[in-house]
């Protein structure tokens, strides 16, 4: 009998993979232990993995220059955002690493770079669903301007509407990709799974563990916002931590085949 939540059609082969793989029930306390280990895997391997952070730092150094040489506040923004919802496949190296310690191996950068090559379909065809969520995203975020026109007086009301607009139309993108990609990159990895299945294995996590993956949400949006607050020097550490918390987050969650 096929596992709760395992969506098979009838009388097919139960090798077929399913249509999403059953998650696991999360107690409030889990978002923390997957930064306990992670902090745990970044120590582990902190070479690799500081290494790791100081590439996505000047990623995002060279990401914020160029959207500033443009002179571009909007660009800059639409590029931030960017860089966040590439986040989960930019992490893809640091599953591996977290992965090649869990299974007892010396964890090596090249191996990386081959465990991402060997999934480099699924990782493109999921890193352009993300930027057509991100087009659109900006899109929206365009017409509320139509409302809300660049250089009027608003007023005290005013900006409370637009930031309360700007704000609800925002979260439900983020929302949207959150959901889909929160274990989605390392489930790729480490089960071979399509992009598909794996966003929609990672939308059915959340909707059966909303209030953990809130949490878990807010602590990713915390530590970033961190990162930021220090110009990027933070992220060389809240990167590798979260990419590290992510894998465990994922083992935690969806059930063992």
């Amino acid at each position: 009998m096929a596992e709760p939540g395992v969506v098979r059609p009838e009388g097919t082969d139960p090798q077929i993979e399913p249509l999403f793989y059953p998650s696991n029930r999360l107690g409030l306390d889990a978002p923390l232990r997957w930064l306990r280990l992670g902090w745990r895997d970044l120590n582990r391997a902190r070479a690799q993995s500081l290494t790791y952070g100081i590439g996505l730092a000047v990623f995002a150094y060279v990401v914020t220059a160029l959207a500033w040489a443009g002179g571009n506040v909007v660009a800059l923004f639409t590029l931030g955002m960017a860089f966040i919802l590439a986040g989960p496949v930019l992490a893809f190296g640091l599953y591996s690493i977290s992965r090649q310690l869990e299974q007892g191996r010396e964890p090596r950068l090249g191996m990386c770079w081959t465990e991402s090559r060997n999934h480099l379909r699924n990782e493109l065809l999921f890193a352009l669903v993300m930027l057509v969520v991100l087009l659109v995203w900006a899109r929206a975020a365009s017409m509320v301007h139509v409302f809300f026109p660049i250089g009027e007086d608003l007023g005290v009301l005013g900006w409370v509407e637009f930031l309360a607009v700007g704000s609800a139309v925002g979260s439900i993108f983020a929302t949207i990709v959150f959901s889909a990609s929160v274990v989605a990159l390392p489930m790729m990895l480490d089960r071979g799974t399509d992009a598909i299945t794996s966003a929609l294995t990672s939308v059915a996590a959340v909707v059966q563990n909303k209030g953990v993956m809130v949490l878990w949400g807010a602590l990713i949006v915390g530590l970033v916002l961190v990162g930021f607050a220090t110009a990027y020097i933070g992220l060389v550490i809240v990167l590798p931590l979260i990419g590290h918390a992510t894998w465990h987050a994922y083992r935690e969650t969806v059930k063992a085949d």
